[in-house]
């Protein structure tokens, strides 16, 4: 089987030397295409890294109007190609796991390609290769799994969309599949329509306008 990524969030420390290599690919202009993350900030100070899944069906890809997002034969999601990005950023707002940036300065997205230039030589990842705690590995999978008492799984389900990946989680023996929550931003208008049946509802501020005024640029370089 192909060489891939395998992420066990139980092994992260927190370190970031995953995020400070990435800089080091050449392919990625000194910007990270890695990020660790809290993943319940005010309970714990357990992170995890988040990079991208390379998803056998790219919903980026898919929404490109530009077709300037390929997928290499190894199943590899690329950047966006400088020459086709048009700026509209569908591919930023579209995938489900946040991973794509946009680059403001080069009007260009970005994202983790696996360290392309790397991996098709034969050589790991810039992240897998510095990783202290083998949270991120990179390998094939009959060498990877028998020697971990995790789990691989690649089904992420959000709501009615199952989205298979070509890279692994480590999660409990017992997980099958990644079940995400839905928006609370939905699930609350929803019910504030619900409080006053027979009436009309008040129009609910859009969930889209609500986005944008609580924005950081946080999916911006």
């Amino acid at each position: 089987m192909e060489e891939t990524m395998f992420i066990d969030p139980q092994r992260c420390i927190g370190c970031r030397a995953c995020v400070a290599a990435c800089r080091e690919c050449a392919t990625h202009k000194g910007y990270s295409m890695i990020f660790v993350d809290y993943l319940d900030r005010a309970e714990t100070t357990a992170t995890m890294p988040t990079l991208c899944m390379h998803c056998v069906e790219p919903t980026c890809a898919l929404v490109c109007p530009a077709d300037a997002i390929k997928v290499s034969e190894e199943g590899i999601v690329m950047s966006a190609l400088k020459p086709r990005c048009l700026d509209c950023r569908n591919c930023v707002n579209a995938c489900p796991f946040g991973v794509p940036k946009y680059n403001t300065q080069m009007h260009l997205q970005m994202k983790c390609d696996m360290c392309y230039d790397r991996s098709s030589e034969g050589l790991k990842p810039m992240c897998a290769s510095v990783c202290p705690t083998g949270a991120i590995s990179f390998g094939k999978y009959e060498q990877i799994v028998p020697l971990r008492r995790t789990k691989p799984v690649n089904v992420h389900v959000f709501g009615n969309q199952r989205v298979e990946t070509k890279v692994y989680l480590m999660l409990p023996a017992d997980a099958d599949q990644v079940n995400v929550d839905g928006c609370g931003v939905f699930e609350g208008q929803l019910s504030l329509a619900a409080e006053k049946p027979g009436t009309a509802p008040v129009p609910a501020e859009s969930w889209i306008d609500i986005q944008v005024e609580e924005s950081d640029h946080s999916n911006e370089f």
